[in-house]
């Protein structure tokens, strides 16, 4: 489908006025007009281009105007209509971080379904299971050469062969006879069973989160907001939908861009950006760099992994602190932070309008004021459930006592949390196993099931190792099958099939046993710490002896590694995953890796050889054989 025109203030102040926004006008903008329950989403969007069509909704070299939006929408809604998409038919969608992706997800709904968002990095398996699962009879993708093995009776859409298709469907308005009990979208996440579970959002949930958002945050049409989460990740539902329902403009930045803090703040400077999400380890580096007086960035929104530190005095920004579940609509609660505090950890914020937060027992009763508990989550933001899984809806969406309504329902988070004194709230960490590292949540027992299946393991346990200075990383222990010459190597390739870059173990451990409590049950804290001596070996060893220039590279990456980790010293084998890496720092390495040497590395470069060695053999490998010149720069001459 190609669109015309597309394809082919200080921080004490924002503080100050945060919370006292709702109809902010600013610079001859258009404020956010009062919400009406029964104007849903794309009732909101279409308001939106038939008073601004010219307005820009999705910037860039090639902009998406509101007008364009709502008329490539509608002919695709139309078509969806036509190909049996109903009332809460779930639609795939896999076009990544796009304008596309925007105009498919809002054909969806417009269409009466739900669109389920498909991120591009998954491997195939998990793709396929996630639309079996859904029962999704459609998806949409942005070309064929990205194209999932269509089930059988599954139809797949490529956006960019249907052009002369769309060309016979109306542009007209669409007036989808939506109702807020209706799904908007699923998304899956995964979960305690050890496998991917869909949750379904309504429009109603998706409509508080719509309202909360530009009330507070005084959003209008002369913002400029960003999408840099990927797709599979319920903050771009967020970063979209709220933005586009306010007259808003959405900027997309390139993927290297969003996972550097340095090349994302110079690119929100140079993009006018006023109001950007960023996951928490990215927005945690971005508040301590320098910020030019010229940048229009307004607020810095955050969340979805703990939060370290307060943001230092005197940035030109606020930073707000967020945190919600997949299943209540990405945020319950949100609260701004305090500048320059250091004597008590950033809290999660206080409840968003329209939600409850409760601290409860084991029985559900409320523990005593300032007491730790387990955080349940209730009012307007707690969706519906878990897509095709009535037991674990059962399980996990409980009756709400403290509601009269009969059908009101309490969310148990399954994360311990404690009420501050103001009403804050400060999070502990997990009730069980589930996890969250670096932005992401990772069910431990999803990726032991699956390194399980290897013919060379025999049993193992997958957990966050944190070391004495802080740093996390998932570490594997695997016993492994008799009589097999194991490597972290043959795990990581079984896995990459599997599941997600961030869920593959950034090391494996060997040992004979598990060891057992008197339970009969895995004593994980009885588990070896990690060390050289104790890892499965990589696909080859270190070599010996090497020669001077390959020691020089050494050097370079140990002091561009520590740099990026705040060590003192990293050894030459020391794995860079238990030093303290993870995904978003090792792409920014790889940035650092091209400036200096010339030479482009692969992400699955540093998981495949997590040690400086390993990572200077790969850059000498790639260094031109004879260039001089690009050896001399690598070895720092």
């Amino acid at each position: 489908m190609r669109a015309p025109g597309l394809f082919g203030g200080t921080n004490a102040q924002t503080s100050r006025t945060l919370l006292e926004s709702e109809n902010r006008e600013k610079g001859g903008a258009t404020a956010a007009a009062p919400f009406d329950r029964n104007a849903l989403v794309p009732r909101m969007i279409a308001a939106r281009a038939e008073t601004r069509p010219d307005a820009v909704a999705v910037g860039g070299e090639t902009p998406l105007t509101y007008g364009a939006l709502e008329k490539h929408s509608n002919r695709l809604a139309r078509y969806l209509e036509a190909q049996g998409c109903r009332r809460e038919t779930v639609v795939g969608v896999a076009a990544g971080r796009s304008p596309e992706l925007i105009i498919a997800a809002l054909a969806v709904m417009k269409a009466g379904g739900a669109y389920l968002p498909i991120d591009s990095s998954w491997p195939f398996d998990r793709v396929r299971h996630v639309l079996d699962d859904a029962r999704a009879p459609i998806v949409i993708i942005r070309s064929q050469p990205n194209l999932p093995m269509a089930a059988e009776n599954q139809l797949v859409v490529a956006l960019s062969d249907l052009d002369p298709v769309l060309e016979w469907y109306s542009d007209a308005p669409v007036s989808p006879a939506l109702e807020s009990s209706q799904l908007a979208y699923v998304i899956y996440t995964s979960g305690s069973t050890g496998a991917p579970k869909g949750v379904e959002i309504t429009h109603g949930n998706l409509l508080n989160l719509v309202e909360w958002h530009n009330a507070t945050f005084g959003v209008t049409s002369a913002d400029r907001a960003t999408l840099l989460a990927s797709p599979g990740f319920d903050a771009s539902v967020w970063e979209i939908w709220p933005n586009l329902c306010a007259g808003a403009s959405l900027f997309i930045p390139g993927e290297r861009t969003r996972l550097s803090p340095e090349a994302l703040r110079d690119w929100l400077v140079s993009e006018h950006i006023t109001v950007t999400f960023a996951p928490t380890p990215i927005a945690q580096r971005l508040m301590f760099l320098d910020w030019p007086r010229e940048t229009r960035l307004r607020l810095l929104l955050t969340g979805a992994d703990v939060l370290q530190k307060h943001p230092p005095s005197g940035l030109p920004f606020a930073v707000i602190n967020n945190y919600g579940p997949t299943e209540c609509t990405v945020v319950a609660t949100s609260g701004p932070l305090r500048a320059g505090e250091s004597e008590t950890p950033p809290s999660i914020g206080k409840p968003i309008r329209k939600t409850e937060i409760h601290i409860l027992d084991e029985n559900l009763q409320e523990v005593p004021p300032g007491s730790a508990g387990e955080l349940c989550i209730g009012g307007a933001s707690v969706g519906r459930g878990y897509r095709g899984d009535p037991a674990l809806t059962r399980l996990k969406f409980v009756p709400d006592t403290f509601r009269s309504e009969p059908s009101a329902r309490l969310y148990r988070t399954g994360d311990r949390a404690r009420m501050l004194p103001d009403g804050s709230i400060e999070f502990i960490g997990r009730l069980d196993d589930q996890i969250k590292l670096h932005g992401y949540r990772i069910d431990p027992n999803e990726v032991a099931r699956h390194l399980s299946a290897h013919p060379g393991v025999h049993s193992c346990v997958v957990r966050k190792h944190v070391d004495s200075a802080g740093s996390e990383a998932l570490l594997a222990y695997i016993v492994p099958a008799q009589d097999v010459n194991l490597t972290a190597a043959h795990l990581r390739e079984h896995l990459r099939a599997l599941v997600p870059d961030y869920m593959i173990p950034g090391a494996f451990v060997r040992i004979d046993a598990l060891p057992l409590n008197s339970s009969g049950k895995v004593d994980r804290d009885a588990l070896p710490w990690p060390h050289h001596t104790n890892l499965l070996p990589e696909a080859a060893s270190p070599p010996s002896s090497a020669p001077p220039s390959l020691n020089e590279t050494e050097a370079a990456l140990s002091t561009m590694i520590s740099k990026l980790l705040s060590r003192a010293h990293i050894g030459p084998h020391d794995n860079f995953f238990l030093a303290g890496g993870h995904s978003l720092l090792g792409a920014q390495l790889l940035i650092q890796i091209r400036a200096r040497f010339g030479v482009d590395l692969p992400l699955r470069a540093i998981f495949d050889h997590p040690t400086i060695a390993g990572i200077a053999l790969e850059i000498e490998k790639r260094l031109p054989i004879g260039n001089s010149a690009a050896r001399a720069a690598a070895s720092g001459a």
